[in-house]
């Protein structure tokens, strides 16, 4: 089972070399930090709070491109796993044919990816990482 998120925070400092992301449950109060880089952060603030684009594709603009040149939509984002501290993702494309698949990311460029669309893709955490990593905090 998964769960409805949302991003919620994005915290950048120019003094680590981790940034962090809080997701945060739509319908209910559960909320956690994801540790990304400063390229992922900073991608994902620029579109979240204003109308940027790039002068050229970033990676995330070429996998979208990607996936509509090979006659796919992306859907949506799961945060699917979390061991020993790393989180898990998967971007879910659906084919012309209908056919569903799914493919492994790292959760930034995933929530990268979800946020170049207007509006965003939706993100979807299994449970049990939700338990996991609500439990931690």
């Amino acid at each position: 089972m998964t769960v409805k998120m949302q991003l919620a925070r994005i915290i950048i400092s120019e003094l680590t070399e981790n940034q962090v992301i809080y997701l945060q449950e739509v319908d209910g109060h559960r909320e956690f930090p994801i540790l990304i880089g400063i390229f992922e952060a900073t991608n994902i603030d620029r579109r979240v709070k204003e109308d940027y684009q790039p002068p050229r594709p970033l990676t995330h603009d070429l996998i979208v491109e990607v996936a509509k040149a090979l006659d796919a939509t992306i859907e949506s984002v799961v945060i699917s796993d979390l061991n020993k501290s790393t989180y898990f993702a998967r971007l879910v494309l659906k084919k012309s044919n209908g056919e569903t698949l799914e493919i492994d990311s790292r959760p930034s460029d995933a929530i990268a990816v979800a946020v170049t669309f207007s509006p965003p893709l939706p993100i979807y955490v299994s449970e049990h990482v939700l338990d996991e990593a609500t439990s931690a905090i």
